[in-house]
């Protein structure tokens, strides 16, 4: 892959597949979700190799550290060879913990739940919220 020694942090985060498109990159380090050690940065910002970045996008918090220069956008596969993704495992865990909630599934062909099956199926579901309540006080 070419290598570039200047290189723009929005075009490099866009290029690791951190960002859909430059343009939210961009926004981002514009709006100080962006930061190298702590201080914001600026979209123009040239990134080089072994510094490391706190990338705030949505709810999840990602800290990456440069392990090689990509101008150009690739696969996801190998644009894992460039970064080095070293965030924290509880940040990691509290993340995704935050989706496990029971997912009730139905047999298909099953019909419409029936006023009991529906009686059922909010009990299980307030008994589950219940618990995870009681266990973070």
């Amino acid at each position: 892959m070419p290598e570039k020694e200047k290189l723009r942090i929005d075009k490099y985060l866009w290029a690791i597949r951190l960002f859909k498109t430059r343009t939210l990159a961009s926004d981002a380090c514009k709006a100080g979700r962006v930061k190298l050690d702590g201080k914001n940065i600026k979209p123009s910002y040239e990134v080089k190799i072994g510094d490391t970045y706190q990338v705030a996008k949505g709810i999840e918090r990602k800290v990456v550290r440069v392990t090689g220069l990509l101008e150009n956008r690739v696969d996801a596969k190998t644009a894992v060879n460039f970064y080095e993704d070293i965030t924290p495992v509880e940040q990691t865990q509290a993340f995704k913990s935050m989706f496990h909630a029971p997912i009730l599934k139905r047999d298909r062909g099953t019909g419409r739940p029936t006023k009991r099956d529906r009686r059922e199926i909010d009990d299980l579901r307030d008994d589950y919220f219940d618990k995870k309540e009681e266990g973070s006080e």
